[in-house]
């Protein structure tokens, strides 16, 4: 299994950013997806998550800004990140979770400066 977490880059503040997640050797269809993101010094923290059954929740501190989504057609997810602020910067990590196992992408780095 693998998951390769790519679009990072650097943007300046409130400019936009999609992070996707695509995999191989598991059907992203039925995992619980979640995009996760550590910033330096800081514990890893959850952003946002979707369900199999295409329900999404956020973090309050990204509510209203980034949406995350599912492509099963091409088993990726995006998180489609907008307004960025200085404070998002951070390495996202996408997850996948099966009934049987939890699986973590290489992480890819968001720096939000101008």
């Amino acid at each position: 299994v693998q998951l390769q977490a790519s679009g990072g880059g650097l943007v300046q503040p409130g400019g936009s950013l999609t992070l996707s997640c695509a995999a191989s050797g598991i059907i992203l269809g039925v995992c619980v997806m979640r995009w996760h993101r550590q910033a330096p010094g800081n514990q890893r923290e959850l952003v946002a998550i979707i369900t199999t059954g295409g329900s999404a929740n956020y973090a309050d501190s990204v509510k209203g800004r980034f949406t995350i989504s599912g492509d099963n057609t091409n088993n990726t997810v995006w998180l489609q990140m907008n307004s960025l602020k200085p404070e998002d910067m951070a390495v996202y990590y996408c997850n996948a979770r099966s009934a049987q196992s939890s699986y973590w992408g290489q992480g890819t780095l968001v720096t939000v400066s101008s």
